[in-house]
This record gives structure tokens, C-alpha cells and sequence, in this order.
């Protein structure tokens, strides 16, 4: 077994911080894409193709790419800390932050919603919609429900461990890993990691495949898809972590096959379902199994692209990446109530979608960065989120 260089660990580390900034962008997307007013806080009245379009290939591969780099990340550290360490860590960075922000998101996600349907016009306002339950069925976790299915992760990946240490005591299994981790190396390795979220779509109930993998953010127990899709990166990181020199070298060589693998099943998904945001159901198993194996390869095949291409250019450190990278964890845990926010009062004047979008992201970037800046960065906050990284840098600079 190796682990990574440094180098290599400081390019996942940046491509973890851009696939959750790029939860930002796609949010902030949404207010103006076509039929958004139906979904979403607030539908803008000059609605485009565009942001439909950022919408689709952006969450095709984001949260993917984000927990393959989470599975990753989480046997490295379990591997330098032990298990003690690991859990401490975990329950510090990933489930306290959850119990603490979610009543403080969602008392923010009931006044942004107050306040849309307090400027609607007339007649256009919407009846709210049922309370939740809180129940496992139904429980509103909003944009949280990553840090929630990591904490499952994590106790799965523990409780497996475990499991496979007490009947294996030989470690006659640490071939058959080895195995399924040089298959997942080889140039078709994604597609391969893509058939189970591939099966789960598109055997899915009521699934719309312009949405791709359904969200789970309505309930503590995640629906099919997503729980199969992101669990099945998980488990991908974590395997690779294991030979993570060798890995991680071929998908570096690799990154153009696999990116033009997934440009192909982009474009084959919007072929198969046009340009513009569509609710139509896979009602018929060819169309699903057209559609999920579509998808699939793209969730997948870009997510290892774009890992190959930030160990080929992103390699060391760099101090505005470093701070972006920083500073992204508390960006989107607080982000998703400040974009509505600037979408309501965007909805208020007539300006065009290609103004009031990057306009969107660039007051909520000043707000979320100028949070992170005054209330976040060198405080007890900062070192509780960032783990104390950016203060054991600075300290080996500083001796160094």
C-alpha cells in the first residue's frame, strides 16, 4: 500500500474546495432557468437556456467528484490518525457542524421564503407548501444533506472495516482490493464505478432524468440513487487511497480520455433529452436504461478527468488557493440562504438573466467571503471547521 505525495494531496484538496464553490454557481443558476418559479424561491421573469444548461453539467458530476475526494481523503486520515483519531475528527468537523448549522439554515430558509412571497406580486403566490414531519421519511436537511451522508459513510466505512479485520484475519482480502483497485485505475475503470448508480436510476420510480441523481435532502433516509451513486464514490476514493501513488498517476496521464468520455455522455443525455429543463419521466425501460447509463458515465468518467487535470496543473501549494480552499467549507455551509436572498431582490428589477446572475454571485461571493474573512478565518470558528490545517502550514512555513 503508498499514500499520496503532498503535492497530489494539495491538488484534491483544491478540486474538493471548487466542487463545493461550484455548488455556489449552480444554485445561484437556478432562479433563471425555465419553470424554476415552480421549485424554487423565486422564478426570474427573463429565464434562459444558459443557466438550465450550467445547472445540468454541473450537477452531473459535482457532488461525485465531492465524495469520491471524500472517500479518499477519509482513509487517509484514518490511516495517519488511527481510529480514535479519526472519529474525534470527524465529529468535530462534519457532524457537530451539521447539528449546529442546521436550525441556524433553516430559520434562515423560512424568513428568505417569508420575504419572496411577501414581494410577489398579486396572485402569482404560491400556497406554501405541507410542514415536515421530521420524521426518517421526512426531515428537511436542505443543502446539509452531504454532511449527513458522510456521517453514514464514515459508519459504514468503520463498521465494514471492522467486519472484514475480524473475519480476515490472514488479510486474504487485501488481493481481492488490490484487484478492484487497478481495475478502477484502467481507462474504463469510471464506467465501472458508474453501473451500480447506473442500475439505481434507472430502476427508480417517478425518476426525471434531467435532473439526474434526486437530491437527498428531504429525509434521513436517502433515497436509492443517490445513496448508491455517491456511496459507490465513496467507496471508489477509499479504494484508490489504498495504492493512491499508482492511481493517481494514471489518471493523470489519462485526464484527456477521460474527460472526452465524459463531453460524450453529456452530450448523448441531451440528445436523448433536449436543451431545456424537462420533468418528463423515464417511463419506459429502454429510455431509462438510455438515459441512466448516459448519466451515469458522465458522473463518474468527469470527476476522474478533473482529478487527473488538477494533479497535472495544480500540483504544490499556492497561497490564494490555499485560502479559497479554506474558506470554502464555511462558504457552503452558509451559502444557500444568501443566494435566495440576492435572487428575491434580483426578481424585483428587469434586468437581463446574463446581468443578474454573475451579478448574484459576485454580492453573494462578497458577503460569504467577507463572512469567512470577519467572523470565520483566525478565530476559534476557523480552527474548529478547518481541522487546524491552515495553522500547521503556517507554522512549518514559518520554522521552515
Amino acid at each position: 500500500m503508498t499514500t499520496a505525495t503532498p503535492e497530489r494531496l494539495h491538488a484534491l484538496d483544491a478540486l474538493r474546495a471548487g466542487a463545493l464553490l461550484l455548488g455556489v454557481v449552480l444554485h445561484a443558476a437556478i432562479a433563471w432557468m425555465p419553470g424554476a418559479g415552480l421549485w424554487w424561491v423565486v422564478g426570474d421573469a427573463d429565464a434562459s437556456r444558459a443557466p438550465g444548461l450550467a445547472f445540468f453539467v454541473i450537477h452531473m458530476f459535482r457532488m461525485t467528484l465531492f465524495f469520491l475526494l471524500a472517500g479518499f481523503f477519509a482513509r487517509a486520515m484514518l490511516e495517519r490518525r488511527g481510529l480514535r483519531g479519526f472519529v474525534v475528527d470527524r465529529a468535530r468537523r462534519v457532524a457537530l457542524p451539521l447539528a449546529a448549522a442546521w436550525p441556524i439554515v433553516m430559520t434562515l430558509f423560512v424568513l428568505v421564503f417569508a420575504l419572496a412571497g411577501a414581494l410577489a406580486p398579486e396572485g402569482s403566490k404560491a400556497p406554501p407548501p405541507p410542514p415536515p414531519r421530521f420524521t426518517p421519511d421526512d426531515f428537511p436537511l436542505g443543502h446539509l444533506w452531504f454532511l449527513w451522508l458522510l456521517v453514514v459513510f464514515y459508519a459504514m466505512a468503520l463498521g465494514m472495516r471492522g467486519v472484514c479485520r475480524a473475519i480476515d484475519r490472514e488479510a486474504r482480502l487485501e488481493r481481492v482490493y488490490g484487484a478492484i483497485t487497478r481495475i478502477v485505475s484502467r481507462p474504463f475503470g469510471p464506467l465501472l464505478l458508474a453501473l451500480p448508480a447506473a442500475c439505481a436510476l434507472s430502476t427508480h420510480a417517478g425518476w426525471m432524468p434531467w435532473f439526474g441523481i434526486p437530491t437527498p435532502d428531504r429525509a434521513l433516509i436517502p433515497n436509492l440513487p443517490a445513496f448508491v451513486a455517491y456511496g459507490s464514490a465513496f467507496a471508489g476514493g477509499w479504494l484508490v487511497q489504498r495504492e493512491a501513488d499508482t492511481v493517481l498517476a494514471r489518471w493523470r496521464a489519462a485526464w484527456p480520455w477521460h474527460l472526452v468520455l465524459g463531453i460524450a455522455a453529456i452530450a448523448t443525455c441531451l440528445v436523448l433529452l433536449g436543451l431545456l429543463p424537462s420533468g418528463r419521466e423515464a417511463d419506459t425501460t429502454g429510455f431509462a436504461a438510455a438515459c441512466a447509463i448516459a448519466y451515469a458515465a458522465g458522473a463518474f468518467a468527469l470527476p476522474v478527468a478533473l482529478a487527473g487535470l488538477a494533479l497535472r496543473f495544480m500540483a504544490g501549494e499556492r497561497r490564494v488557493r490555499r485560502y479559497v480552499a479554506d474558506a470554502s467549507y464555511w462558504i457552503y455551509l452558509v451559502h444557500l440562504p444568501v443566494v435566495m436572498a440576492v435572487q428575491v431582490g434580483f426578481a424585483q428589477v428587469a434586468w437581463p438573466w446574463w446581468v443578474e446572475w454573475p451579478a448574484t454571485l459576485a454580492v453573494s461571493g462578497v458577503v460569504l467571503f467577507g463572512s469567512y474573512a470577519l467572523v470565520v478565518r483566525d478565530t476559534r470558528l476557523g480552527a474548529f471547521l478547518d481541522g487546524g490545517r491552515r495553522r500547521r502550514s503556517a507554522a512549518v512555513t514559518a520554522a521552515g
